[in-house]
């Protein structure tokens, strides 16, 4: 008898190794061995969530063991396995009175599946079938042989579907609770902890009667498991829940966005960007109630950027009045393409300034034709109105347009200008600079605000490009283009409020109580207006519009951008400060006349202060500056300006006609035409001179004719010198221009 039960002993312990040696050859299902797909929690820089996105479908977040409180451990235990910390893998108790009470009603009354048993079964989805069942409880005898308790069990609550796409305990508390799992009641575990046993029958926005009394029932079996006390117990029972509404955080959502456009192969679960959300709410605010006041001007969108100029960092993007309007409210006016009107002006003026050019720089605002590939380009200033002799400083702060097609032309042409901006990190330039012309500088491309506004804040750097970032992560690197002190110049006029009072008046929303670089863009026939601003610290963008391209009634950018991007700066200036930049060192400042740019004593009660460059001044007046009576004397290039009613100057100038010198308007020198040979109009490159009633136009290489009063010559491809004579005084200039052929 004893060697029979020997025996018997023997071949049970034989097999009990063979079985613990078979499980070892049982795979770990693969999804458990790699991290839980997270979703990824955007976060301001200040840590304020902004949106979670789902992955996979789902919202998940991995949450460690050690952050879940014992008490929601408790319940989870209660509701699904109350004897996990004693079983194997498979609870042979449980599983005995479940079979129990099958057989005994004829169907299946209660389960009898374990954590583990559940965690292998959310791993692998198979059919449910009791193939499945026995395929999963071996898995979970196995996985309790490799794993510990406490790793299975982070490992279920971390994959668990609590519902409404939650997968996860992190996920679920934040959703129906807007908290941490840490700081979650004894009530709102129990309830989080009911929840997975039928997600959907017992969804607390659509049944939350069967939700609360399954979480009653995981208080009652806490309760008898000794979990709760009394007290705790009772005042679990008696707690009043408030379950959030069924929606997801959506803050920003433009920036947003531009965010999730950008994001790494492999994110982080929870990404910190660079938006400042109080901010970005203050901006919102501002430009829903500025939009309120010019409904009556059909102006029904606007967006604005503000970017933290020390690290090129976005702290607020508002794309439109309201993103969740129907139709246009989804555009994100931040990143649409718009025409960019006057805003490109200062890196005209900045190129000018780099080949030699000063604030005082005097450019002849009078009506001129400019060679274009279409014949010739007369461009018209904001106001139709031209003001004669004008300094760089008045051109560039009034923004007057001839003038900048004049300073365009001297700097280097749209050529020069196009590598700038592309320097500058404007990407919408993608047609050769001859297309765009001379009116380039004028704003006849398309730009984004975001861009513009980073390509002032690389002015307001002084002259440091750094690219625009949303995510605090990125890196990039910074590069220098021009002379800060230069910069310095351009930003210095730009906050001169009376160098815009020309055009803007006094009292415009340009007008600050403390300094800020600013100038605006309107395009034609109102369609987009601009203004872009920056202080040491901070750039700012506004555009103001409709998306459709509909035309606002006589909005202009100091109308309609311009307040708001005032009020932007005024609560920037109040709750975070803002600075003037320190004069640079070999600035200095001298009196010049406001008429010739030259220098004039000190305390000359006919001069304006103005500053230069040490090694840049101007030259000193000299007696051909004035006539006799001490006017002064203006040369023939003003002529026509001078004899009509826009002349402010009677009294002060002179039209030196006899002793002055024959100017040519057309071709101006240096000139290079673009001919297309399949439009006719574009072989004719327009002759004018000023000086002169009656001259005559020369060319060893061009034909030169004149047609019902109207001077041309006929293009021909190379390299070519004009040359214009007066007949009555035999005054004589010359130009030299390039022509080639498409």
């Amino acid at each position: 008898m004893k060697t029979r039960i020997a025996s018997i002993l023997a071949t049970l312990a034989v097999l009990l190794i063979a079985g613990e040696l078979a499980l070892r050859l049982v795979p770990i299902p693969g999804t458990l061995l790699r991290p839980p797909v997270q979703s990824i929690a955007l976060l301001d820089r200040h840590g304020i969530p902004l949106r979670e996105t789902r992955v996979a479908e789902r919202f998940s977040r991995e949450l460690a063991l050690e952050d879940v409180p014992a008490h929601v451990i408790a319940a989870v235990l209660a509701a699904e396995d109350k004897r996990f910390y004693s079983h194997h893998g498979i609870d042979w108790l449980a599983a005995g009175r479940a079979g129990f009470e099958g057989l005994k009603h004829g169907h299946i009354v209660s389960g009898a599946s374990t954590i583990t048993q559940q965690l292998v079964k959310i791993s692998t989805h198979r059919p449910r079938n009791l193939r499945a069942k026995l395929i999963e409880s071996v898995t979970a005898l196995r996985l309790e042989q490799s794993w510990s308790k406490n790793q299975i069990l982070a490992a279920y609550l971390n994959r668990l579907d609590f519902g409404n796409l939650n997968i996860g305990l992190a996920a679920a508390a934040d959703y129906y609770f807007g908290k941490p799992v840490s700081d979650l009641s004894d009530a709102e575990g129990a309830f989080l902890a009911g929840l997975p046993k039928n997600p959907r029958k017992l969804n607390p926005h659509l049944a939350p009667e069967a939700a609360r009394g399954r979480q009653l029932t995981v208080l009652e079996r806490m309760r008898a498991n000794h979990q709760l006390d009394l007290a705790r117990y009772d005042a679990a029972m008696a707690e009043p829940l408030t379950i959030r509404a069924p929606q997801r955080r959506f803050r920003a959502p433009h920036f947003v966005e531009m965010v999730l456009r950008q994001l790494p192969e492999t994110p982080a679960a929870e990404l910190r960007t660079t938006l400042d959300f109080r901010l970005n709410e203050q901006v919102e605010k501002i430009v829903r109630g500025r939009l309120a006041q010019l409904r009556e001007q059909n102006v029904r969108n606007a967006a604005a950027v503000v970017i933290d100029n020390a690290t090129g960092d976005v702290i607020a993007l508002v794309g439109s009045e309201n993103y969740f309007e129907p139709g246009a409210g989804q555009v994100n006016g931040a990143w649409a393409q718009r025409s960019a009107g006057s805003a490109l002006k200062p890196f005209t003026y900045l190129l000018a300034l780099e080949r030699g050019a000063t604030p005082a720089t005097m450019v002849a605002d009078v009506r001129t034709s400019f060679p274009a590939a279409g014949g010739f380009y007369r461009p018209e200033n904001y106001n139709r109105r031209c003001y004669g002799p004008v300094r760089y400083r008045t051109a560039l702060a009034s923004s007057l347009n001839i003038p900048a097609v004049k300073v365009l032309l001297a700097a280097g042409g749209p050529a020069a200008l196009h590598e700038r901006l592309r320097e500058c990190g404007l990407t919408t330039l993608n047609r050769p600079a001859e297309i765009y012309g001379l009116g380039l500088t004028l704003g006849n491309c398309e730009a984004r605000l975001l861009e513009m506004t980073n390509a002032y804040a690389s002015l307001a750097r002084l002259g440091e490009f750094r690219p625009w970032r949303v995510l605090s992560t990125s890196t990039s690197a910074a590069h220098r283009y021009s002379r800060p002190e230069l910069v310095w110049q351009i930003a210095d006029i730009l906050s001169d409020n009376s160098a815009r009072t020309l055009a803007f008046g006094m009292n415009s929303a340009l007008r600050f109580d403390y300094p800020v670089a600013c100038k605006t863009g309107t395009s034609t026939d109102f369609r987009d207006n601009w203004t872009v601003g920056f202080t040491p610290e901070f750039s700012v963008g506004v555009w103001a519009g409709n998306f459709d391209g509909a035309p606002m009634r006589e909005v202009s950018g100091v109308t309609g951008a311009g307040p708001i991007l005032h009020a932007i700066f005024d609560y920037l200036h109040g709750n975070y400060g803002t600075t003037w930049y320190r004069t640079p060192p070999g600035i200095v400042e001298r009196t010049i006349h406001p008429l010739t740019g030259k220098l004039l004593a000190d305390g000359d009660a006919r001069g304006v202060r103005e500053k230069f460059m040490a090694d840049r001044l101007p030259a000193a007046e000299s007696a051909t500056d004035y006539d006799l009576s001490g006017n002064v004397q203006l040369n023939a290039e003003y002529a026509d300006w001078f004899r009509s009613a826009e002349n402010s100057l009677h009294d002060r100038a002179v039209l030196a006609t006899a002793a002055g010198e024959l100017l040519i308007a057309s071709p101006l020198p240096g000139s290079i035409y673009v001919v297309d040979p399949d439009v006719p109009s574009s072989r004719r490159i327009p002759l004018i001179a000023n000086g002169s009633a009656k001259v005559e136009w020369q060319s060893d290489s061009l034909t030169c004719r004149s047609e019902a009063g109207v001077d041309f010559a006929l293009a021909r491809e190379g390299e070519h010198r004009l040359v214009v004579t007066d007949p009555a005084t035999g005054r004589r200039a010359e130009t030299r221009i390039r022509i080639r052929f498409l």
